[in-house]
């Protein structure tokens, strides 16, 4: 049972605070959408499903770090907290250079968390992977919004 209970809280905490992310930076999300975008941009409705599978993986790889290592990870709830915040600057504050560069520092943290989740727990760090791939291609979305519309 206590498996379970710490799936649930990882889980539940990792997505309540992208929610609270998303509502605080819903009105910057209408300047997104009339800016110009790059080719490749997925339509806007696979962001919150895809960011909402992305915080479930890694929030069921933070739970099994857990579990295995019998300690918490500093480093995912540093990475969750830069995650949020990546988002503050990019659609709360429009600042999309700095954005980019922050978002650097971010894909930086989830290789450190990865490793050390993988070495604890492979699966924990496989899990990973469509994260750091997300984040690749969310650099590149990023970069390309900043140069499309300076």
């Amino acid at each position: 049972m206590k498996k379970w209970k710490t799936y649930a809280a990882y889980i539940i905490v990792t997505l309540l605070g992208g929610i609270l992310v998303a509502l605080i930076t819903m009105d910057g999300m209408e300047v997104y959408s009339a800016l110009e975008k790059p080719m490749l941009t997925p339509p806007a409705w696979l962001f919150p499903v895809a960011w909402t599978i992305l915080y479930v993986l890694m929030a069921i790889g933070a739970s099994r770090y857990a579990l295995k290592s019998k300690m918490i990870s500093g480093v995912y709830f540093l990475q969750l907290i830069v995650n949020y915040l990546w988002s503050v600057i990019f659609f709360g504050f429009n600042a999309y250079l700095f954005a980019f560069f922050w978002l650097l520092l971010l894909l930086v943290l989830v290789i450190v968390m990865t490793v050390q989740f993988y070495k604890v727990d492979k699966l924990a760090g496989l899990l990973q992977i469509p994260y750091i791939l997300w984040l690749v291609f969310a650099g590149y979305l990023n970069i390309m919004v900043y140069l499309l519309n300076r």
